[in-house]
């Protein structure tokens, strides 16, 4: 194909891999004006023949964020679509899934005045969620490094508690136990085992650190790890992926946005509702879920608002639905905290808009 004309594409689709970029450029009718497969290092060239101002889409994926910022810095407009939102614009449906349609799917789906865009993310953020990923993977290789100590240890007889805890103080004299039938060989492997696990751990300690330094220095995650059920690395991770927490409209919208509100099966004016939706950010998600079921247990030993209601809703529909409904709580708190820029308040009474005092506008009660 020729070269782009100057003024006649106003939407482009890209489909990012490896070694090979997709493109499918559309002109204002939706006329397909260019398709076709690009190297690597040949895609930024093509898109400095695009009109001013072009938008750019792609769905959000590994080198997304990448690319939009590159193509940001060029002056077109990027966007990022979360995958679940492009299949359903695929003309051939589930079973027809390829690049070429892939393609397509996006820059229809670009073209929808309605859709959700996912917000492109700073260098400084995607550094901060690189120690949470680490971190996630270490502990999952911690883990696997237990459990295979554990099975290990079990084939000559020796069964010790899940505590890791407990295993780690009795692995060593296990290793130095003549007594027992472990054979030289199997000692010197579990040893190299073991200290395979004291390196894993380290590497966690020192991921720990770096988040810690990251909300000492952040004043968004500072206020955001005053929370009760909100540590540091919860308060790091929320503030390094979302950056701009005036993007969503509402302390509600972005409740929703985590997957913490219920799903719905509603129909002729009857409400059904069901469990959470789980959509969104699966590792905020549990993050935020598990320091709301530390809150709960603990919730009877503090007198504040948000501590009793946890406390009568415990009562009422268990400790697990309470720690869900408190992670809810704790996001849209959040939510209002950062983006009024006011001090968390546990003894804080929110103001519902249709009981405001006549003559205060409603935008000046606290959510």
């Amino acid at each position: 194909m020729s070269d782009i004309t100057r003024g006649e594409i106003v939407r482009v689709g890209v489909d990012l891999a490896k070694r090979v970029i997709q493109v499918h450029a559309v002109d204002a009718t939706g006329r397909v004006v260019a398709a076709k497969a690009l190297a690597r290092d040949k895609f930024m060239q093509w898109c400095a023949q695009l009109p001013p101002g072009c938008l750019v889409a792609m769905e959000a994926c590994s080198g997304a964020h990448h690319w939009a910022r590159r193509l940001q810095a060029m002056g077109f407009d990027a966007r990022l679509i979360a995958a679940h939102f492009v299949w359903p614009y695929r003309m051939q449906g589930k079973s027809g899934k390829n690049d070429a349609n892939d393609l397509a799917a996006v820059c229809e789906a670009a073209s929808r005045p309605n859709m959700r865009f996912v917000p492109i993310k700073t260098l400084d953020q995607q550094g901060q969620l690189v120690v949470h990923r680490l971190r996630e993977g270490y502990k999952e290789e911690r883990t696997a490094c237990i459990n295979r100590i554990r099975g290990l240890l079990a084939e000559f007889g020796l069964v010790y508690p899940q505590c890791p805890e407990q295993l780690r103080r009795a692995l060593p004299e296990a290793l130095e136990d003549a007594t027992n039938e472990i054979p030289a060989v199997a000692r010197m492997a579990l040893k190299q085992a073991y200290l395979h696990w004291t390196e894993i751990d380290s590497q966690i300690a020192w991921c720990d650190e770096r988040i810690a330094a990251h909300v000492r220095s952040d004043q968004q995650a500072k206020a955001a790890a005053q929370l009760c059920g909100i540590g540091p690395i919860s308060a790091s991770a929320l503030v390094a992926s979302v950056g701009d927490f005036t993007q969503f409209k509402s302390a509600a919208q972005f409740g929703a946005w985590l997957g913490l509100v219920p799903t719905q099966h509603s129909s002729g004016g009857k409400t059904n509702l069901g469990g959470i939706t789980k959509r969104g950010d699966d590792y905020l998600r549990t993050l935020l879920i598990h320091g709301a079921k530390a809150a709960v247990h603990t919730a009877h030993k503090r007198k504040d608002r948000i501590s009793q209601w946890v406390v009568q809703l415990m009562k009422r529909v268990g400790w697990q639905k309470a720690a869900v409904a408190l992670a809810n709580k704790n996001a849209r708190i959040v939510w209002a905290v950062l983006t009024k820029g006011r001090a968390f308040d546990p003894e804080h009474v929110p103001v519902h808009p249709a009981n405001a005092l006549p003559g205060v506008p409603a935008s000046s009660m606290a959510t």
